[in-house]
Order: C-alpha cells, then structure tokens, then sequence
C-alpha cells in the first residue's frame, strides 16, 4: 500500500497546456504515473503528447476515469479550479500553485472536508509513492520504495532527507509535501494519521519548520495516537524573529513558532528531533536497522 497516491491514480492536470502543468505531467507521466487527462478551458479536444485536453474537470471524469487531480492553475484562477475538481467527483487534489490567499484556503478547507476530499497543498511539491505514483514536483529519481513515511513542510528538505535515506540502503512508502502556507488542506496530523493506518509505513519522518503550531498540535498526536516511531527536523534556528522566511507561513512572533519551541514540544512527547538533516537520517537509520 501507500497514502494519498498509488497505482490507482488517474491523474487530471489542471493547466496541462501552461508551460508548467506541461513539464510536471509529463515528467509525472515518464515516472510511470496514469496521466490520462489535462483540462484547460477552451482548449478541449487538443492534446499534449497523447494526452488528452478537455474543456472541464467533469469531462475529464466522465470520459477518462480521472480520480485524482493536479492543479498548476495561476493564482488568481487555483480555487476556482480546486472547486471545480471536487464537484466533478475527484477524491483527491493536490494543489501546486503558490500564492493562493489563505482567506480563499479557508474557504477551500471547508469545502473540501465537509466532502470528503482529499486535499493537499497549497504551494507544495505534491506526492510521491516510490514505484507507484509521483504527483507533482518531487523529484522522484532519487527515491526508493521502502517502510518510512516522510511529511514536511519543506519541499527541498524532503529531497535531502529522502534522497540520504535511499543512499543509506533505505526508502519510503509515501512522500507527502503538505505545504508551507499558514492554511493548507492537509496537516500534518492528517498525514500522520494516515501513516498510522498504513501496513506498508513502519517509521515517519516528520519535517517542520518555523511559524504556526503545527508541529506542537503533532507532537501531542503522535504521543496519543501513534505507535509507529516518528523520527522529527525542524529547520529555521537561525531564522530572526518577525520574519517571514521562505514560506508564506513561516513567521514567529516572539516565542511562538519558534525552532526552539518546536523541538522542545516533539522531544518532550518522546520524539527524537535531528540538528541536521543529515543527523535527522541517521536517527531513522537506527530505528529502522
């Protein structure tokens, strides 16, 4: 098994014909995901590469089977897409597009939960399921099927960490980049429970970094509601108070959110939090050996 992406999946791009959509399908695609639809207003009936184009998500349904969507939408456009694809009846969505207001997410996060529907991002790097399914930026060449599940905040991050655990003979079962925006469709807690339920996930790999209370709210989950070990990294010790850094939704004020105060929280629960990614993976490599 895996969470969130799998050999079931049947992709539908949003924004397939865009520049963007174009480059990550396709590569998607070469990966060995079931791309079998793109979806561009006005532009149905076209086709790129052997992929199909429709006018709407719904055709796309109807006429391909798609189950899972991909936005690369522009901004101003990405939660009218999002609304779109869950009333066309996907069960997933994962969001790339960056910029999306967070009073439009709060909105979004509503819709998509009282649905049903899976939602991540936005401003994320997608999912990747090592040998299955990769759905959205994550490079998936350098990963391996394995037993550790990783989620994060950091998309670049999770390419370091993941790629050090596959040079160290280990893999993951599912990579989840849930975003770095303060309101995003699934939390942590929503992966991590994920990860719980999932026989193929032995160990997770938690990546955090500074603003919000995210990682807090995880740590008194993962203390209640895991068995499975949880190896944790925070990134933004050296990050100035009062800064946004990076993410939309890495900002501290005072000390709440800070790096500090999230490697306290996760360690005070029994959590073992790295210094470094590299450190992060030798943490997992002694559980899992």
């Amino acid at each position: 098994m895996a969470i969130i992406v799998d050999n079931d999946t049947r992709l539908v791009v949003q924004g397939l014909t865009g520049s963007e959509g174009r480059f990550h399908g396709l590569r998607n695609r070469a990966y060995g995901t079931q791309v079998v639809a793109g979806v561009t207003p006005g532009k149905g009936g076209q086709e790129v590469e052997g992929i199909p184009v429709y006018d709407t998500v719904a055709a796309a349904v109807a006429e391909a089977g798609a189950n899972t969507s991909m936005v690369f939408v522009p901004a101003p456009f990405a939660a009218d897409a999002v609304y779109e694809a869950v009333d066309a009846g996907v069960h997933t969505v994962i969001a790339i597009t960056e910029h999306v207001p967070a009073h439009e997410m709060l909105r979004i996060k509503a819709y998509v939960d009282a649905r049903g529907v899976t939602m991540v991002g936005p401003n994320c790097p997608g999912v990747l399921s090592p040998g299955k399914a990769n759905v959205g930026i994550i490079p998936g060449e350098i990963f391996a099927g394995g037993a550790i599940g990783l989620v994060s905040r950091s998309g670049t991050l999770t390419y370091q960490i993941g790629h050090e655990l596959t040079q160290m003979g280990l893999g993951n079962s599912t990579i989840v980049g849930i975003g770095g925006d303060p309101i995003v469709g699934s939390t942590f807690i929503d992966v991590l429970r994920r990860f719980q339920a999932d026989p193929e996930t032995e160990y997770v790999v938690l990546v955090g970094e500074i603003g919000g209370d995210d990682e807090e709210k995880a740590a008194a989950f993962i203390e209640l509601e895991m068995t499975k070990p949880v190896v944790a990294y925070i990134a933004g010790f050296t990050a100035p108070p009062g800064k946004t850094m990076g993410h939309a939704g890495a900002i501290i004020s005072g000390s709440s959110g800070t790096a500090q105060a999230k490697k306290d929280a996760l360690e005070a629960k029994g959590i073992r939090v790295g210094t470094t990614p590299t450190e992060t993976a030798q943490l997992v490599a002694e559980l899992a050996r």
